[in-house]
């Protein structure tokens, strides 16, 4: 492992120096404090002393965002709040840079980090754990920028959530029959877990709130969902698949697979098949792709999707399979090949990035213990999927096949014991009980997205209230020469 005789510097000491000071303590620097890079660094923390090494994580967001519960946050199921892992409690010990990875010049062992407000600034590190996860793979689709929403953090959810309430709102007093077609019909594009658990928790919970509308009826809503392929949810076995389809179709749910979204400019949906449809919501859930940042400002090895290409022990490789010292990646932006299946590589999903991270964090660990680095190695015990309020779909164990309540429990149990944190774990089991008891929250908080407009629409310009000022000082006088008192009005 590089270790270097300098005295100890912090990060924030660093990047005010006109020069970098020496330091004794090798210095991890952590990219991304999501699934991956809080899970290393929490691990880094226990195994290592602070004697031993200093733990730096860098991220734009101040906590971790756990995504497999953004449906049910979304669903009002869970408070927002309790779905993500605040870094500053998450991460004692550690130091934690809140800004965006800019460049990383891994030869001279330099990241260039932007905050949010102040100039970019350089940090040097010893070794480099790339978490930087993956962002939504969008398509230069018209009206797609304009219209669409994603569905990838807590922001983009619980926007969504406040959207749909706020259509059941407008629409339930607007008489215009196009317009309430159009107002209460909900596009989802991207038939993956994302997006299928994102429109079944969504459509659960729009029918739901329709018993608070008198004149809105379950039926007058219409949920579409647009997928590429000849299926839905790819992951799960393809009898599993059909039987999650057409239970959804029982609900009302309207499935164009085969099917690619060709155009929503201003709303107006158009597909590859010729079907065209108005629609106020648009969210767009057609996968993932690695943060561009790592294959347009980093020096590290990439592959055709823009992943950072590592080794079964997580270290970073180019493309012989030589080892680039002191470079570690996993998760959504690496390609971990899957060992139990060669050929392939680990799915992007929170199974097996937190997995990763313990792994990566061990091996790097070893590295200063002088022991070998050992491989990542997973079977997946399954995978899970919830689809609406007590309705699920599992496959255990490669065997083991849960449909309904049953998977929706398994969905439940498993995640929240994947979460990071105590404290959160209690918040949303609460959280369950509180909705079990007292029934969803079903309040649109709109406002949250632009809270000044109000403000600003009350404020006077500057200008405006000039001329005001004018005009009464005018009225006054002409009062005055006719010889007749000026009243004051309230």
């Amino acid at each position: 492992m590089p270790q270097n005789d300098l005295t100890s510097v912090s990060p924030a000491q660093e990047m005010s120096a006109p020069a970098p000071r020496p330091r004794k303590v090798p210095r991890i620097v952590v990219l991304g404090g999501g699934s991956v890079g809080l899970y290393v660094a929490r691990r880094l923390r226990k195994k290592l002393k602070k004697k031993e090494a200093a733990i730096v994580v860098v991220d734009p967001r101040p906590y971790m965002t756990y995504a497999p519960f953004l449906p049910e946050a979304a669903a009002g199921s869970i408070d927002a709040r309790d779905v993500v892992a605040p870094h500053r409690r998450a991460l004692k010990g550690i130091d934690v840079l809140q800004g965006k990875v800019v460049h990383i010049d891994h030869a001279n062992r330099h990241i260039t980090i932007r905050p949010e407000e102040a100039d970019d600034y350089e940090v040097s590190y010893d070794q480099l754990v790339v978490g930087l996860g993956s962002v939504s793979r969008t398509l230069p689709i018209p009206g797609l920028a304009e219209t669409g929403i994603g569905f990838k953090n807590v922001e983009e959810a619980i926007a969504v959530r406040n959207h749909v309430l706020n259509r059941l709102d407008v629409a339930s007093s607007t008489w215009d029959v196009d317009q309430r077609k159009r107002m209460l019909t909900f596009t989802f594009v991207g038939g993956g877990f994302a997006g299928i658990e994102a429109l079944a928790e969504i459509e659960d919970m729009a029918r739901y709130a329709t018993r608070q509308y008198p004149t809105i009826e379950p039926e007058d809503l219409r949920f579409v969902m647009i997928e590429g392929a000849g299926r839905i949810l790819p992951e799960v076995s393809e009898p599993m698949g059909l039987w999650a389809l057409e239970e959804m179709k029982k609900r009302g749910i309207e499935f164009h697979l085969s099917t690619f979204l060709s155009s929503c400019v201003d709303g107006h949906v158009v597909t590859s098949t010729g079907v065209e449809f108005d629609s106020d919501t648009v969210v767009w859930t057609a996968g993932v792709k690695a943060n561009p940042v790592i294959k347009d400002e980093s020096d590290l090895p990439v592959d055709k999707l823009g992943r950072v290409i590592v080794l079964p022990t997580l270290q970073v490789a180019d493309e012989d399979g030589n080892v680039v010292e002191g470079a570690w990646a996993a998760g959504d932006c690496a390609a971990v090949p899957d060992v139990l299946n060669p050929g392939k590589f680990c799915p992007p999903n929170a199974q097996h990035a937190i997995r990763e991270a313990v792994r990566l964090a061990d091996n790097i660990v070893a590295g200063y213990k002088d022991r070998p680095a050992v491989e990542y190695r997973h079977k997946n015990v399954g995978v899970v999927a919830s689809l609406g309020l007590y309705k699920g779909v599992a496959e255990l164990f490669g065997f083991v096949k849960l449909r309904g309540p049953l998977a929706w429990l398994a969905h439940r149990s498993y995640h929240v014991m994947a979460m990071p944190t105590g404290n959160r774990k209690v918040r949303i089991m609460v959280g369950w009980i509180g909705q079990f008891l007292m029934g969803r929250e079903l309040v649109s908080l709109g406002s949250l997205h632009d809270p000044r407009s109000e403000f600003r629409a009350a404020a006077v310009p500057p200008k405006q209230a000039g001329a005001k000022v004018e005009q009464k000082a005018e009225s006054s006088a002409a009062t005055a020469e006719e010889g007749q008192p000026a009243v004051a009005k309230r």
